[in-house]
């Protein structure tokens, strides 16, 4: 039977294990052999479908490994370990220079701008994420899109030279297009990966969408011309003409103490905290914080909002917490919140670089200056993966068996 890629099943970690456990014995040579193939919307049974579930941690990238390695081993499961790391090696770069989101977070904000100036762009924009291009694999793949919340990685790759190289449109509108219909829009991946394909991840690298690859890896679904697609493709490096910007270190992390009155705030950076992280805190108050609308200044799709609010509903559940709805609007709310509640702390999962992470370094000082600490829980797969994401991905893939052993998974 085939799978139907419009429902992911519920945002539930118990969901989430049914679909590892099912996957689990396809992680091996299985999964080498078919995963660069696109058989399009409920055919996608050659790759796991699990990132809207880590994307969250419903699911932890220790226990997927860690489900690869015991049914595979590390020869045959690396394949598939390799693209679980991938998504902490992107969130680890992006840390490590978070100037890269500040630059396109701003330089999207004008092309947003841009919009408005520009009905000749506008209305090629308004083509490109309705489907109207005329390029019959591109058109497929937003319907795909808009209507499941997911693409195929492979598609993602094709679907971003496309808008770059042959539509000639902004790639940071692109990427807005991507986080605010996928499920699994994360902002390091998400962003990374668009400038992977523009050229600007791998200096001078762009990717390139080819005729022939497509209909090779699309299974004849598709068959552009070679003549619809850009064949002169150079990466974009204008926009950083002195290269990448200089690593930083990691952000300091305040630990939550015990026995201060705290806050514990739920958010979709880290459904995995249980009852373990936080017995031994003060807990007197706590809330789901959804914060997928904070995604774009545009419409978020609806099946995000419902599949993080679903999720967070799920880790109050599971941590035994009653937790009441928080939206993040101005940061003077939560602090009144905060302060109402009697609280000296506020507890939450590690915030990474990206909208969230934004949105708390403006309510920091404000929650300081009422004498309201923010402390993180920070997972011990990212202060392994992260010091080591400061160039390409290849040093981070050298130390994958140094990071299993410490992570006790080898």
């Amino acid at each position: 039977m085939k799978q139907n890629d419009t429902d992911f099943g519920p945002a539930t970690r118990a969901a989430g294990l049914l679909r590892l456990q099912a996957f689990q014995p396809r992680m091996g040579t299985d999964y080498s052999a078919g995963r660069n193939h696109d058989r399009g919307p409920g055919r996608h049974n050659a790759v796991s479908r699990l990132s809207p579930y880590l994307r969250r941690r419903l699911l932890t990238e220790r226990e997927v490994i860690s489900a690869a390695l015991a049914a595979h081993g590390p020869e045959a499961g690396d394949k598939f370990i390799q693209e679980v790391l991938w998504r902490g090696y992107f969130k680890g770069w992006l840390e490590r220079r978070p100037q890269t989101w500040t630059a396109y977070s701003t330089g999207l904000n004008a092309d947003l701008a841009s919009l408005q100036q520009d009905p000749a762009l506008n209305s090629r924009v308004m083509a490109a994420e309705t489907g109207k291009t005329g390029i019959a694999c591109f058109d497929a793949w937003v319907h795909e899109l808009t209507q499941t919340g997911y693409l195929h990685n492979h598609a993602r790759m094709w679907f971003a030279s496309i808008w770059v190289f042959t539509l000639k449109l902004p790639w940071r509108l692109g990427a807005d297009f991507f986080f605010r219909h996928l499920l699994d829009g994360d902002p390091a991946s998400n962003t990374c990966s668009w400038r992977w394909v523009a050229g600007l991840h791998t200096r001078g690298k762009p990717y390139q969408a080819r005729a022939s690859n497509i209909a090779q890896f699309s299974g004849g679904r598709f068959a552009p011309r070679a003549d619809e697609l850009a064949d002169d493709v150079v990466g974009l490096m204008e926009e950083e003409p002195d290269g990448l910007p200089e690593v930083q270190p990691l952000r300091s992390v305040v630990t939550p103490q015990e026995g201060v009155p705290t806050a514990l705030l739920l958010t979709e950076e880290d459904c995995s905290i249980g009852p373990e992280d936080i017995a031994p805190l003060d807990i007197r108050v706590a809330a789901r914080c959804p914060a997928s609308g904070l995604r774009s200044q545009r419409p978020v799709s609806a099946r995000i909002s419902a599949f993080e609010e679903k999720a967070l509903a799920d880790t109050a559940a599971r941590a035994g917490v009653a937790a009441e709805v928080l939206q993040f609007q101005e940061p003077e709310k939560l602090a009144d919140w905060a302060q109402s509640s009697g609280v000296h702390q506020i507890v939450m999962p590690y915030v990474p670089v990206g909208p969230l992470g934004d949105w708390m370094e403006r309510a920091r000082p404000i929650l300081q200056a009422r004498g309201i600490a923010v402390a993180e829980i920070l997972r011990e797969w990212d202060a392994l993966v992260w010091p080591h994401a400061t160039a390409g991905f290849f040093k981070v893939k050298k130390r994958l068996p140094e990071i299993l052993h410490e992570a006790g998974l080898a």
